[in-house]
């Protein structure tokens, strides 16, 4: 059973399946796939899952992603825990039961193996992945980044940008 939260937006393209619970000002973006088959997803408030992400769940581990999160474009997050506050770079892929703290920024491109448990506060690089940088600084980023999608958000339910879809431009 899908459930959703209110001023929630939903693009056209993207795909929600299952037990999947969305929560407030959440905006979910372009041919985005959020799967809850197996087990639970959860998306807390004022999140975004950005275009091309995948978000799933195996029967082991249910997904878990708390408020002001940013889950890049191509993104993957598979069976994890996600804080607040934590931004998933472009391209990076969170594995099973792998728990990022508030405050955690992943890099683009990185894999956050299973089983890895973030400190918080903190930037994530490569593959596997590893703290590589600490501070407060990491949480406002993460912050402010949803900020910007909550902005977007808005926009979207109220039309503002023209969207064309299967045309050819003569």
């Amino acid at each position: 059973m899908i459930r959703m939260g209110s001023d929630v937006y939903v693009a056209d393209t993207a795909v929600i399946i299952g037990d999947v619970t969305i929560g407030d000002n959440v905006t979910i973006m372009d041919s985005a796939v959020i799967r809850g088959d197996e087990n639970a997803i959860k998306i807390g408030d004022n999140s975004n899952i950005q275009d091309n992400a995948t978000i799933h769940v195996n029967l082991q581990y249910g997904t878990s992603i708390g408020k002001n999160v940013s889950i890049g474009h191509n993104a993957i997050v598979h069976g994890a825990t996600v804080d607040d506050n934590v931004l998933i770079g472009m391209g990076a892929i969170v594995l099973n039961n792998a728990h990022l703290k508030s405050g955690t920024v992943v890099a683009a491109g990185a894999v956050i193996p299973e089983n890895f448990e973030s400190e918080g506060n903190c930037m994530i690089a490569g593959i596997p992945g590893k703290v590589k940088r600490t501070g407060d600084q990491y949480y406002t980023m993460a912050y402010l980044n949803s900020l910007e999608y909550i902005k977007l958000n808005g926009e979207f339910r109220a039309g503002k940008y023209e969207i064309m879809k299967g045309k050819m431009h003569e």
